[in-house]
């Protein structure tokens, strides 16, 4: 979530009109997350997060998040509920962008997740897992490892504020990741971006997730790689380092529901590698492109060049699970 557009009082009341919201009494731009651009809007009658969907989402793409995420609630998974306009549509214009409204989810984020919050978050993706599996929607990665190779050649590094040699570097580990991912692996439909801001918990239990605009059709355990990268981490001063209890915890979790294959199991350190790369990129790419104007927090690059140079040491899934 972030904030790239710019609302008004106008656009403020033909959400309301067009929604039927009720009264808009309030509007605060939502600065996490890097993609889109997010507001809070608290009406007389309760709140809801606005969208307002920028560079990476595709148009054609976005009947696909409506769909999942009200599909999901109907299978009782805890996730925002998109809203219909007086038009019964989901979708709308603001300032000649695509525009959705979704129900708020009551909770929030964590700064630090306690080993229990890893065990409820495995389980909770894989009761997820399990619930995709029976809706039938498909949408391609738009981020997969086909997928990074234009982004890579996207990015123009014009310094060495991130690291020396760093393009010969991305472009050997790319290369390596390529030749050595999985042909077959269990799949169905993933959330894609598990990062802690888009994981709710209430007084410590878990709530939900929010912000589906990366789910897609890719390898299940892909999404468990991506989790490993961004929840199991734990920072100390300037420096990432893996911690094998939060994974084990989060595996233990999803295994409560669905166990994992022999060959899922074999494929997690270039999952993790891949996804890596895949966070280091699109970090990358926005730290050297964002506009000064964008009311936003840039992420540092550096995290995920540290967590690949981490995962490249490693081999087996014996040195994830301990």
């Amino acid at each position: 979530m972030a904030v790239y557009t710019k609302i008004d009082n106008r656009d403020l009341l033909s959400l309301s009109d067009s929604y039927e919201l009720g009264k808009i009494v309030k509007s605060k731009g939502i600065k996490k997350g890097i993609e889109n651009t997010n507001y809070l809007l608290k009406t007389n009658k309760s709140k809801f997060i606005l969208t307002i969907f920028e560079k990476r989402v595709k148009k054609k793409d976005l009947p696909f998040f409506m769909s999942l995420m009200e599909k999901l609630n109907q299978k009782k998974i805890i996730c925002p509920k998109p809203l219909k306009n007086n038009k019964g549509k989901h979708l709308s214009k603001i300032k000649n962008k695509s525009a959705s409204i979704v129900t708020f989810l009551n909770g929030s984020d964590k700064t630090n997740l306690n080993h229990k919050n890893c065990f409820d978050i495995g389980k909770n993706i894989a009761k997820f897992h399990k619930a995709t599996s029976k809706i039938k929607l498909y949408r391609k990665n738009s981020m997969s490892i086909k997928k990074l190779s234009g982004l890579l050649k996207s990015i123009k590094f014009k310094s060495n504020k991130i690291s020396s040699k760093l393009k010969p570097t991305l472009n050997l580990c790319f290369k390596d990741i390529k030749s050595q991912w999985p042909k077959k692996l269990p799949g169905g439909i993933i959330h894609g971006d598990l990062f802690m801001d888009n994981i709710f918990f209430d007084k410590n239990k878990f709530s939900g997730f929010i912000d589906f605009y990366f789910s897609c059709n890719d390898y299940l355990m892909y999404e468990i790689a991506i989790c490993i990268n961004a929840l199991c981490f734990d920072k100390k001063r300037n420096s990432f380092k893996m911690n094998h209890r939060k994974i084990k915890n989060l595996i233990d979790g999803y295994e409560t529901i669905r166990p994992f294959t022999k060959n899922e199991k074999n494929s997690l350190n270039i999952l993790c590698r891949g996804a890596a790369l895949r966070y280091l990129l699109t970090r990358i790419y926005d730290y050297l492109n964002t506009p000064k104007t964008a009311l936003i927090k840039i992420k540092d690059p550096k995290e995920y060049l540290q967590k690949l140079i981490f995962h490249n040491k490693l081999n087996s899934y014996k040195d994830y699970y301990k």
